[in-house]
């Protein structure tokens, strides 16, 4: 009924940036909060930063000062600027959602949608 359509990932040296976006889309009645999460190799998945609808944002601490994450609701759409990237922010980066979606005539809510990934490579 939904999915989820990352863009932005790539290689790029320290301290270089990079912008991922994600798209949901499908029949949907309301994104509720959309985020970032990023899994490196040997490590559990983990939270990058989450934004809601009504604006109130999550954000990792190692993260905080260099990575901003905005919304575009409107668009079904969820934006990650990593600024001053390290070599330890190397990871897949999964975009997640809770989006309540038109099963027939009647909404639903799911939580937790996924994306496929998209992978962000720091390295000189």
């Amino acid at each position: 009924q939904v999915q989820l359509v990352e863009s932005g990932g790539g290689l790029v040296q320290p301290g270089g940036s990079l912008r991922l976006s994600c798209k949901a889309s499908g029949t949907i009645f309301s994104v509720n909060a959309m985020g970032w999460y990023r899994q490196a190799p040997g490590k559990q998945r983990e939270l990058v930063a989450r934004i809601t609808n009504g604006g109130s944002t999550n954000v990792r601490d190692s993260v905080k000062g260099r990575f901003i994450i905005s919304n575009d609701f409107a668009k079904n759409t969820v934006y990650l600027q990593m600024n001053s990237l390290k070599p330890e922010d190397t990871a897949v980066y999964y975009c997640n959602a809770d989006i309540t979606y038109y099963s027939g005539s009647f909404p639903i809510n799911e939580p937790d949608y996924w994306g496929q990934g998209t992978q962000v490579t720091v390295s000189s």
